[in-house]
């Protein structure tokens, strides 16, 4: 839990994470639950160190209704970020990406997974085209200025 909040204080996450300048979870609250719509993963090296923390969900079983409503039941949707600013640049999010995506595909229902970065995260942009994702709309997600990005199924 200190790893994680440590992470959500860093500029680097914060900046990217729009208008609520941060996570401000409650990372005992989130990792403890159990709500059979996401799931929430840590990155590591090869030797163990961890190095990112990722989210997926279902967008339409997610109690917020983040997403919208009436959102396709066949998608995921993926929220990743590098905790320490040294390992950006390094090849950890794309190694870690395609995991995650594998991991979401390996569902034959999933014809789909989502991304939502800020307009402003030009780097972010140019990391999920990279992966293959395709820019689909610009929208605002509350005070958030977001592009979405979405990956069909290979």
């Amino acid at each position: 839990m200190a790893l994680l909040r440590r992470w959500d204080a860093q500029q680097h996450v914060v900046a990217a994470l729009g208008a609520d300048g941060g996570l401000d979870h409650d990372w005992g609250a989130e990792i403890g639950r159990r709500a059979g719509w996401g799931e929430w993963l840590i990155g590591e090296t090869d030797d163990g160190r961890p190095i990112a923390v990722v989210q997926v969900i279902d967008p339409a079983r997610e109690e917020s209704h983040y997403w919208g409503n009436g959102v396709d039941a066949n998608l995921r949707a993926i929220d990743i970020w590098i905790g320490e600013e040294r390992d950006l640049g390094r090849g950890y999010g794309t190694a870690i990406m395609r995991l995650v995506l594998a991991r979401c595909f390996a569902d034959e229902a999933v014809a789909a997974v989502l991304v939502d970065p800020l307009v402003a995260n030009v780097r972010s942009h140019r990391f999920y085209e990279r992966l293959g994702f395709r820019r689909i709309e610009r929208r605002r997600f509350g005070d958030d200025d977001c592009y979405v990005y979405r990956l069909d199924r290979p």
